[in-house]
């Protein structure tokens, strides 16, 4: 185990608090940061994010996608969560909390916009970050990008008619050119770049090559932990307990979607391999598009932005302290070949 792995809480800490220490100090290269965009992709952010990814795309065999659908019930795993339970716990936990238990601490009309912030991040699955997630619990990598790469697909035809359906909207514009973006940014671009790598080098360079890209791709994951709370510096300390309170509810659901994931790939007895990276997928957010969407329905300056902005925060540190779990207990499944 490396120093990152060893030290996880403390980096992750220190990113944290650097990022909101710089945001405060330079407010000015963050906003600047910020507008360097395509589809309102960041493409600071995407630049970091290949850096982690990049190293798992070596990994994976085009030759060895054919067998995934050999082993059906953790793509089946991913998607009943991703897509039966999800939206609908996370839809329920904001009317819980923001109409019941945090009732009086904000004002109704505010906590109806967290609602729907919280119900726009319940129907949008990752699409990027969980290659990052599969690779730090060393993941099958043909079959972390199949289930990908299959709910992007569903995706494309079931995010419109699920949000409308919980937040009470008839018709919902899709920003159909950041849902592109994100999947040629953050799964073709780094695929075809780890192919063509593994084209140019033999066996032992290329596997050379992944150990030396093991650092670069930790100090990319911090990078994008001080980048993410800089970009947010403001809005959390300007308004602190709206962050906590939004905070709470996500952080729970968070969890909950890991354990029911993470359980149900037990009782099925998936292979370590396949059960991680199914796990983290529907925990772990597609925040470019929920970000996107909320601004183009409430407004930039609205509660639900704002709890889609809070679902970022998060994201991070509570997808690392999965990870740590999930290496933890690997034990608790099989190994690939007995449960094949």
């Amino acid at each position: 185990m490396g120093a990152f792995e060893r030290y996880l809480s403390l980096w992750v800490a220190l990113a944290i608090a650097a990022g909101v220490g710089l945001g405060l100090v330079a407010p000015a290269a963050f906003e600047l940061v910020s507008r360097l965009e395509w589809a309102r992709v960041n493409l600071v952010v995407a630049a970091l994010i290949w850096l982690m990814i990049y190293p798992m795309m070596l990994k994976v065999d085009p030759s060895c996608l054919k067998d995934v659908g050999r082993r059906p019930r953790g793509l089946a795993l991913t998607l009943a969560v991703n897509w039966l339970i999800k939206p609908f716990t996370m839809a329920g936990l904001g009317v819980l909390f923001f109409e019941h238990v945090f009732a009086g601490l904000v004002p109704a009309e505010d906590a109806q916009q967290y609602i729907a912030g919280m119900i726009l991040l319940g129907v949008a699955p990752c699409t990027a970050m969980v290659f990052v997630w599969s690779e730090l619990t060393r993941g099958d990598a043909n079959y972390t990008l199949v289930q990908v790469s299959v709910n992007d697909l569903i995706m494309v035809f079931a995010f419109a008619p699920l949000a409308g359906l919980l937040l009470g909207v008839t018709s919902i514009e899709v920003p159909w050119a950041t849902l592109i973006a994100s999947v040629v940014i953050f799964v073709v671009v780094p695929l075809l770049a780890g192919l063509a790598t593994q084209r140019a080098l033999s066996r032992e360079r290329l596997a050379a090559l992944g150990r030396r890209m093991k650092p670069t791709s930790m100090i990319g994951l911090l990078l994008t932990v001080v980048l993410l709370f800089g970009l947010q510096a403001e809005t959390i300390v300007a308004q602190p307990l709206r962050v906590g309170l939004i905070a709470a509810p996500l952080i729970l659901q968070s969890y909950g979607i890991f354990g029911i994931a993470y359980g149900l790939a037990r009782a099925l007895r998936l292979p370590f391999e396949v059960a991680a990276p199914a796990a983290m997928i529907g925990t772990s957010n597609f925040f470019e598009l929920a970000v996107a969407v909320a601004i183009s329905l409430f407004g930039l300056e609205s509660g639900a932005a704002l709890a889609t902005v809070v679902g970022v925060l998060i994201e991070v540190p509570v997808m690392l302290s999965l990870v740590a779990f999930a290496n933890r207990t690997k034990g608790w499944f099989p190994a690939a070949a007995a449960a094949a």
